[in-house]
């Protein structure tokens, strides 16, 4: 049986790859329509790869020449290629003198194309931007083996059998380029033992908090839970802005900076803008239009439907984080197992794809009332425990609605427990604080002779017995202290059936202080230190501290900026992280 025509794929000729000649059957019912591709995410690709960055490491095991549907951007691929093969730069210009010397460029558009190709991209999606390009040469290249087959079926004395033999070749041949260049989902996310082990097991920075306390690490999602009015929208908007870059560290603890958030507002999009407007200033326009998303009202379908729509939401927005406000909105039904499994792999997915993930959840209604003071366990999340199973970290925010005073518990680690946190929220000024009432560096301050680990553990527990655990958390806040050079430690020492004599730890002599209330001024020299050890945290570095104090100089100016022409505003006076509440 003689050999059918196929569409040309060669850069030879300006007829688009996967175009059927003239010879071959074209029409399933009246017409097979055009072939599929997606010219922008081309030249999104070229464009990032002649950025510069890793942007052509990335993706060139990935991305063959030939599955450009132009033959422009092929060519323009191959010399990519060719140059980085040189450790050659990829950028226009060296990319147009090598497409010069091949008598290519004008062919392409010239090097005005080039340069209008980089001003569009940008080098922080390129994988994603790869991977599209590689699926319409997939569909492409399967609808050419339909189109062979209804040619095949056409000619006279063919045999069924040998058109099924052939179309089990051509299937073959193509699932095995694609598991060869990666963008088969049957090794989309397969990787060696070694670079599993060393990069995805690697010792990350954490998105929020210190490596010894992390409320949000990289590549795992936060989940923050509380009754209604409680501050769950709050909390979320001051590590907002501290991604985008308006603020600086929340309650304390360091936020890492990103590039983009997706605000997915789908409950009550108008209350959550009132809410954040009390947090900004017009010095902060600028970072707001170009960082920050907002998506109002319900999502096209629900997460459990569509499992890959929260990544190409963000893909499309060129976010690196999605915060869901709130989880309610986004599936059908919490308390379903099947739908929450399917939530949680929309949640992985968008993980695995690189995006980060903070989610506003409820708890349950029964459970409401429950003191404040009492540490609540993850059955008090309202929904499946499949929601819980599959967060990073659970911060679960205790107390009642409109009370100034709450209470947040860690209750799922990513590393060490942060606090309890006893928060105070100014409700007319929009401010949140760590309250002083138990803070380890007021109580040794108090304590003439210091403190032992577990005389600080009954202070901070309320009981004449503390636990094994909380003595350790005591411990922990202590040395956490010394090291910051806030504390000093008294040696103890063993002995008898006495149980010798016990370690005490004093109030360092350089720090002490009043106690109370103090400015955001009194902490600009460490900033950091003193909220993180104030919040029962260890003490970060001596470069956290630095950038923190730059952060909150800035913050004393925003403070001071009038919004649409009102009064300009004083500076807190509390030593926390200005915010509003909802």
């Amino acid at each position: 049986m003689s050999q059918p025509t196929v569409p040309p794929r060669g850069p030879s000729t300006d007829q688009p790859h996967g175009a059927a000649p003239a010879n071959v059957p074209t029409s399933f019912n009246d017409g097979l329509g055009e072939p599929p591709y997606d010219l922008d995410a081309e030249r999104a690709v070229l464009g990032a790869c002649m950025r510069g960055g890793t942007a052509v490491e990335d993706v060139r095991n990935v991305l063959a020449a030939g599955d450009f549907y132009r033959p422009a951007h092929e060519t323009i691929w191959r010399a990519i290629l060719a140059l980085h093969a040189e450790n050659a730069p990829t950028d226009p210009v060296i990319v147009a003198d090598r497409l010069r010397s091949n008598d290519d460029l004008t062919r392409v558009g010239g090097a005005s194309y080039l340069h209008a190709l980089v001003a569009s991209a940008s080098t922080a999606h390129a994988d994603r931007y790869a991977a599209i390009v590689c699926r319409q040469a997939a569909l492409r290249a399967l609808q050419t083996t339909g189109i062979r087959t209804v040619q095949r079926a056409l000619t006279p004395g063919a045999d069924p059998d040998e058109i099924r033999s052939a179309v089990e070749a051509d299937l073959r041949d193509e699932r095995e380029r694609a598991i060869a260049s990666g963008s088969s989902r049957l090794s989309r996310y397969a990787v060696n033992g070694w670079d599993f082990v060393t990069k995805t097991g690697a010792d990350k920075e954490p998105l929020w908090g210190t490596r010894e306390q992390t409320a949000w690490a990289a590549g795992e999602s936060l989940m923050i839970v509380g009754a209604p009015g409680v501050g769950k929208t709050t909390l979320a908007h001051q590590v907002v802005l501290a991604r985008i870059g308006v603020q600086g560290g929340t309650l304390g603890m360091p936020v890492a900076e990103g590039e983009r958030v997706l605000y997915l507002a789908m409950d009550r999009p108008q209350q959550i803008a009132r809410a954040m407007a009390r947090s900004i200033t017009a010095y902060d326009e600028a970072r707001l239009r170009e960082r920050l998303v907002v998506w109002q009202g319900p999502l096209p379908a629900g997460l459990d439907k569509e499992p890959n729509l929260l990544a190409e939401l963000a893909a499309a927005h060129r976010a690196d984080s999605i915060v869901i406000d709130s989880l309610k909105d986004a599936v059908s039904t919490l308390v379903d197992d099947t739908l929450a499994i399917a939530y949680n792999n929309a949640r992985n997915h968008a993980l695995r794809e690189g995006f980060q993930i903070m989610e506003l959840h409820h708890q349950r209604k029964a459970t409401a009332d429950a003191p404040r003071g009492q540490r609540p366990t993850l059955d008090r999340v309202y929904g499946s425990t499949w929601l819980t199973s599959g967060a990073g970290s659970v911060l679960f925010i205790s107390g009642e609605a409109g009370d100034p005073a709450v209470t947040i518990h860690h209750l799922k680690t990513v590393t060490g427990e942060i606090g309890p946190l006893n928060v105070v929220h100014d409700h007319t000024r929009g401010t949140t604080h760590v309250e002083d009432t138990l803070d380890p560096v007021v109580l040794l301050q108090a304590a003439a002779e210091g403190l032992t680990v577990k005389e600080l553990a009954a202070v901070l527990t309320g009981e004449a017995k503390p636990g094994p655990g909380a003595i350790e958390k005591a411990r922990r806040h202590l040395d956490g202290l010394v090291r910051a050079g806030l504390a000093v430690r008294d040696g103890g020492a063993a002995g008898g059936t006495g149980g010798g004599q016990k370690a005490r730890y004093r109030a360092s002599s350089r720090h002490i202080a009043p106690s109370g209330p103090q400015s955001t001024a009194d902490f600009a020299g460490q900033p950091v230190v003193a909220l993180a050890v104030a919040a029962g945290r260890a003490a970060p570095s001596e470069t956290d501290a630095t950038a923190s104090a730059d952060r909150v100089q800035r913050s004393r100016e925003r403070s001071r900026a009038p919004v649409g022409g009102g009064l300009p505003r004083p500076v807190p006076t509390s030593h926390a992280v200005p915010t509003n509440r909802r």
